[in-house]
């Protein structure tokens, strides 16, 4: 079951909110789905949901700059999404805030994720709340799954750090390749060139 909305209270009395009870085992994938009135953006962790703080200024902000930079990079066979979840496994199912997917796993418009093996980069954008999955368990379980590649993006100062992870095959997990403070220039995924500083004036 949801979250149930409230009725019309007395000013200052509290009103009643049913959360949803997790079955033995916790809840899978599909649950997403079918789970009435689940808030924006919920996820799937170890079977457990997840629920997200209202976005700040610097996380939305990079989002945009991100989104828009690397679809104007894009090769043909790439397709840039934002805040879309990815299905890891039965019990996964985070949602990136920025993916980029190959374009034939886009199949309709009424998908709401994303196979693994389609993904060829995830994006978190670090906040205060979600600090241990941004940084530790969201990137394991992204390098198990076979992601080639992860960025995670923390403020300093007002201004984004862009970590850029590969995934090492024969480890099966993520090794740092580089920090970038002012541009982003890469070759893998594909080549990409993103001006950081642009955030000061969007």
């Amino acid at each position: 079951m949801g979250a149930v909305p409230a009725t019309e209270r007395p000013e200052g009395q509290q009103r009643d909110v049913t959360w949803p009870v997790p079955p033995p085992g916790g809840f899978t994938a599909e649950d997403l789905d079918r789970l009435p009135d689940l808030p924006p953006h919920t996820e799937l962790i170890d079977g457990s949901l997840v629920f997200v703080s209202p976005q700040k200024n610097f996380h939305s902000l990079v989002l945009s700059l991100l989104e828009t930079g690397v679809r104007a990079c894009s090769p043909s066979y790439a397709r840039v999404r934002r805040e879309m979840s990815v299905r890891l496994g039965a019990r996964q199912r985070p949602e990136p805030d920025v993916l980029v997917v190959r374009d034939d796993a886009v199949v309709s418009m009424e998908q709401t994720y994303y196979s693994p093996d389609a993904v060829l980069l995830a994006v978190e954008v670090v906040s205060p709340d979600s600090e241990e999955r941004d940084r530790y368990r969201k990137p394991e379980l992204y390098a198990a799954a076979g992601i080639p590649h992860f960025w995670r993006v923390e403020e300093d100062d007002g201004a984004p750090v862009v970590y850029v992870y590969e995934r090492d095959p024969a480890t099966r997990s993520y090794a740092l390749t580089g920090i970038h403070r002012h541009s982003l220039k890469l070759e893998a995924p594909f080549e990409v060139e993103v001006d950081l500083t642009g955030i000061d004036r969007m």
